[in-house]
Order: structure tokens, then sequence, then C-alpha cells
């Protein structure tokens, strides 16, 4: 008995430095990398592309502020019309763009972290635009030779909100395994996830959805350890909230008269999402006993022109604050779960953070539900 106590004892002890340990290890951004696929196209040029002469639809594109976007488009028959694509095709289509694009994202966030594919031991994938089992994690990690006892999880059909959520995920991660390299990937083959027909419901969605990937790199140590001193944001605190009355506002699902998934966007999304934004992120901010004031630096999902104005205005924000938001937006679109981390990509571009500065990361999408995440310099 004495010694069953006595081994308890030692557990406890163990568990109470591990415990201490990971309270003291803080989870940063050390590495971020960026990937298109297919051709680049005006709103003119898809206009033109798909025949839309409909003015009602017509000024839903030509009044986005996207001035291009990253597609591939269905391929054309012998009379140069776009062929339909069952919804098989639309699925491979997402596993071939989701690997291809991922796989350059990743390469370029290693690089950025000055790191290799040997040092990853976490990779979580995030999408929504196919499903496969197994996941675009196996894929990738069999693809480019990663080793196969990484850790991995993959998170799909979240939407828009899907990497600011994960990044939750993987942050938790990378505390718990102090020193390990942990990778988050966002990949979205929107290309994929459409419905090219003449409804205004299909409308607004083909307006603005674009192909893009996004990675970043996290590791965490303890105080005062080798990544005390690294350039990149530590990541502090997360809130969230979910707009449960508008569950349905934002969705995919089965459309029968196409005989495949097609994405839903309710008008007065901007609205909603407006009038909760300031709830959040005053939640994540007091908790760190901040102000809107004390943020130097907010990164947006790019979800649209209507939703970045609501947010701007709910938050009392100025356009300067939001440029890289409208920046993505205008030269990508909207590329759902990987946005802000093309924004976080073009502040950085910009040099103009400083140690101590706090930033902001929010992203809005099925729920309907905002994420917010607070990190800093």
């Amino acid at each position: 008995m004495n010694a069953i106590m006595s081994m308890a004892r030692t557990d406890s002890q163990h568990e109470l430095r591990l415990d201490a340990q990971r309270a003291a290890s803080i989870s940063r951004i050390v590495g971020v990398g960026t990937a298109v696929a297919g051709e680049s196209y005006s709103q003119q040029d898809l206009l033109d592309t798909f025949g839309i002469t409909d003015p009602k639809i017509r000024s839903i594109f030509l009044g986005s502020t996207i001035r291009r976007r990253y597609l591939t488009l269905p391929p054309q028959d012998a009379g140069g019309i776009r062929m339909p694509e069952a919804q098989g095709e639309l699925l491979g289509k997402h596993e071939a763009l989701a690997v291809d694009m991922g796989a350059r994202a990743l390469d370029g966030c290693l690089k950025d972290a000055g790191a290799e594919l040997s040092d990853v031991s976490h990779l979580c994938c995030v999408t929504s635009t196919g499903f496969l089992t197994p996941g675009l994690s196996a894929r990738l990690i069999r693809e480019l030779g990663i080793r196969p006892e990484c850790s991995r999880a993959d998170i799909v059909g979240m939407g828009c909100n899907g990497g600011l959520n994960a990044l939750g995920l993987s942050a938790g991660w990378s505390v718990a395994h102090p020193g390990r390299l942990a990778i988050l990937l966002c990949t979205e083959a929107c290309s994929a996830a459409y419905v090219f027909d003449a409804t205004m419901r299909t409308a607004v969605v083909n307006s603005l959805f674009g192909d893009g990937a996004a990675a970043i790199a996290l590791v965490a140590d303890t105080d005062g350890g080798p990544q005390a001193d690294a350039a990149g944001p530590r990541i502090v605190a997360f809130a969230s909230y979910i707009i449960t009355d508008a569950l349905d506002a934002m969705r995919y699902d089965w459309d029968d008269a196409e005989g495949k998934f097609s994405f839903f966007l309710d008008p007065d999304i901007p609205y909603v999402v407006g009038a909760h934004a300031g709830l959040v992120v005053d939640r994540l901010l007091s908790e760190a006993g901040l102000r809107r004031s004390d943020i130097s630096h907010w990164l947006m999902h790019s979800g649209g022109k209507k939703v970045i104005d609501a947010v701007l205005v709910n938050l009392g924000l100025a356009g300067h604050d939001l440029r890289h938001t409208t920046g993505v937006l205008r030269d990508y679109g909207n590329l759902s779960s990987g946005s802000f981390l093309f924004s976080y990509e073009r502040l950085l571009g910009e040099g103009v953070t400083r140690p101590g500065d706090y930033g902001v990361m929010m992203t809005m999408g099925p729920g309907s539900t905002i994420e917010s995440a607070l990190i800093q310099w």
C-alpha cells in the first residue's frame, strides 16, 4: 500500500510539473505562407465567360469591389461553352486543387519559419469545399513525405470561420507540446463548390468566392525558452459567439434541382454579423483588460463589401484599419477559411508591427458564428 501511495504521489507531482510547464508556455505564430490556383479572372471576364446578361446579376458582380479572383472553371465543349460538372467531378477537383494549393502554402510557411518538413509534428487541415476520407492531412502527409507519426486533425464543414476556430485547437496542441512545430493549413477550392445557374441564390455566391490556401506555423515554449524572443506574435486569447437565431443564414447544403451541393447566403447576413461583432470583440478584450483603442492591427475575414462595412461601422473603425481585409477581397475575392491569414501575411509585409502591439483576428461563418483571437507581438 505504501508503495502504491508513493507512486501516486510521484505521478501527481509529475502532473503538477507538466501543468506548470504548460501554463507557462506561449504559442506563437512563427511562419506564414499562401498559395492560389487556377487562372485570374476579373468580374467582367466571368460575366462574359458565362454569357450573363441579367442586369440584376451583373450589378451584383460589378458592385462587389472585387477586381480579380483565382478560379479553375469547368472545361469547355467544342463550341467553347463551359460544361456542367457532376458532384463526383467536383469532389475530384476539390482534392486536386486543395492538395496542390495546400502543399505550396505549407512549403512557403516552412521557409518563412526556417523549418523543414521533418520538423512538422502536428498538421491541422481546414476546408469546406469538399469532403474526403481519409482527409487532406493524410493525403498531404503521403504526398509531401511528412513523418507518418505526425499528429493530425481535419476540420471540415465549418465554413469561413473554420480557420480561426482551428487556430485555437492548434495553439492548444502546441502549448501541450512545447518546442514542437504545429501547422495550421486552410485550403479552399471554391471552384469545386460552385453551381452555375441563373438564379439570384447562386449569383451572390458566384460573385464572391475564389480559390486559395494559407498556412501558419506555431511553436510554444516556456517563458525564457528559445521562442521567447521570436518575432511572431503570441496568441493571447479567443472569444466566440454563435447567433443561433441565424443558424441557416449561411449554409452549404444539397440542391435537388442541380444534383450537387450549393452555398446559400442570406441577404441580411452583413447586418446580423455587424450587430454582434462588438459583443464578441469587447468580451475578448475585457478579459485581457484592454479596450478597442489599444488594438493596433485588425485582421478580418474578407467576407464581402457589405460584411466588412457592417463590421467597420459597428466597431467604430477607420477604413485604414481594415486595409488588408479590403485588399485581399479586391485581389482574391472571398477565400473562405484562410482569408484572414492572407491579411496577416500582408500586414507582416508592411513591416509596421512593433513589440508590444496588440492585434485582433476576426472571422464569420455558418452558425451564424463569429470567432475572434487576440494576439500580441
